[in-house]
């Protein structure tokens, strides 16, 4: 089940950045943004979605309207449930959301480290439009087209 993210739900969302991200620290030479994120602020925004079954949160997806479009900002899947559908249901809950509201389109970046997440997001039909520096990080930008 996907519901949105409460209070609650806070310390399990930041186990799993914290659990998800560790092993690209020293790739990348620094902590990536989604282990030093403002959860608290975010779940409070609404703009928190959490995967959940009866043993806990197995993973989240922060998304929102941005400019013209729908941004996912940080999905992350708890390391021991990865490669089981759960980051597919959580992206795919984020389109539906945003499709819901009337957006057309869909973007997100990641590392350019992170290549899993490269590939995944590929094989669910995000296009990679260009690589940039950010806010010191070395991302890869995608977009989809959602009509």
């Amino acid at each position: 089940m996907i519901r949105e993210a409460v209070v609650g739900d806070l310390k399990s969302v930041q186990r799993i950045a914290e659990q998800a991200f560790r092993p690209f620290v020293d790739e990348i030479g620094k902590r990536p943004a989604p282990m030093v994120a403002d959860f608290a602020a975010l779940i409070d925004k609404g703009l928190v979605e959490v995967s959940i079954s009866s043993d806990g949160v197995k993973g989240y997806c922060v998304s929102y309207p941005k400019g013209t479009g729908w941004h996912v900002e940080n999905l992350a899947v708890s390391p021991a449930l990865q490669g089981r559908g759960e980051g597919r249901k959580l992206i795919e809950d984020a389109e539906k959301r945003a499709t819901a509201q009337g957006f057309e389109t869909i973007d997100l970046y990641t590392n350019v480290a992170m290549t899993g997440a490269i590939a995944f997001y590929q094989r669910l039909g995000y296009i990679e439009l260009f690589r940039a520096e950010e806010d010191g990080f070395e991302r890869a930008y995608f977009k989809k087209n959602l009509s």
